[in-house]
């Protein structure tokens, strides 16, 4: 049995699930920095999916290039949080908590 196009929303689905539950509940900045990678890649998988099992050449190459797009947008925000993210430990010298954090100018 090969998977279809249902097997692969469930995949994105439970992703995005996650990475919304991972979203709410951590507080660490790190933490909902991965939440937030876990919905761009589900929202990855589908665009791949509905590209694969859509009718023609053009969609199929235009379902991938939005997943191209949306890996490097992903990756930017990566770099710009993560940035974010070491100065404030430089700041403060421990990683603080989100509901700490109110504003960078500390």
């Amino acid at each position: 049995m090969t998977p279809g196009l249902p097997h692969f929303l469930i995949v994105g689905a439970f992703l995005f699930a996650f990475g919304i539950l991972c979203v709410m509940t951590r507080r660490n900045a790190v933490g909902v920095l991965m939440g937030v990678e876990l919905i761009l890649n589900s929202a990855n998988i589908n665009f791949i999916a509905f590209a694969h099992f859509s009718g023609t050449a053009q969609t199929r190459i235009d379902g991938h290039v939005f997943a191209l797009f949306c890996i490097v947008l992903a990756a930017l925000e990566c770099a710009v949080a993560l940035a974010i993210v070491m100065a404030i430990y430089r700041n403060f010298n421990k990683l603080i908590d989100m509901e700490e954090l109110t504003t960078l100018r500390e």
